[in-house]
């Protein structure tokens, strides 16, 4: 596993849409959600929120894709890579697909989220897991935690 070396630059799959970040993210996650499942067509989807300051597109106009609902799921228009999720009412940060990163290898899930919904083969390593999400109350304390290990 390699070191997040700062600023990283990723894209999708045929890459007429790139984006960089220049701030670690706040937290990783795996969510086992049935909507990533399909989304993803994996048993998961991966990402990392990104402060929405250390969070950039440098090149082309991703789409909004996925159920087209108060969360905003943006797409390449091309390809279709399923790029960056911007939360409903969460402004601060953007969750980036981590594997849209040009140079993923650093990445390991600290929470992973909707186990309940989890395929039975599906493990991740994730230090924390829930069945659903976790308590709003307990984000800062999860965001210290990822962001104090070393």
């Amino acid at each position: 596993m390699s070191e997040l070396n700062l600023p990283m630059q990723g894209g999708c799959r045929c890459g007429q849409v790139r984006l960089k970040i220049s701030a670690p993210p706040l937290l990783t996650m795996a969510c086992h959600c049935t909507g990533c499942q399909r989304m993803t067509a994996s048993a998961y989807s991966l990402s990392a929120a990104i402060p929405s300051e250390g969070f950039e597109v440098t090149k082309g106009e991703p789409v909004i894709g996925g159920l087209h609902g108060v969360t905003k799921h943006y797409f390449c228009p091309h390809c279709m890579s399923w790029m960056f999720t911007r939360p409903e009412g969460m402004d601060w940060f953007v969750n980036l697909r981590a594997t849209m990163l040009d140079d993923p290898s650093w990445f390991t899930p600290f929470i992973e989220t909707w186990t309940s919904e989890k395929l039975s083969f599906a493990e991740t390593g994730a230090v924390h897991s829930y069945a659903a999400l976790p308590e709003m109350n307990a984000y800062e304390g999860l965001v210290k935690e990822y962001m104090g290990r070393g």
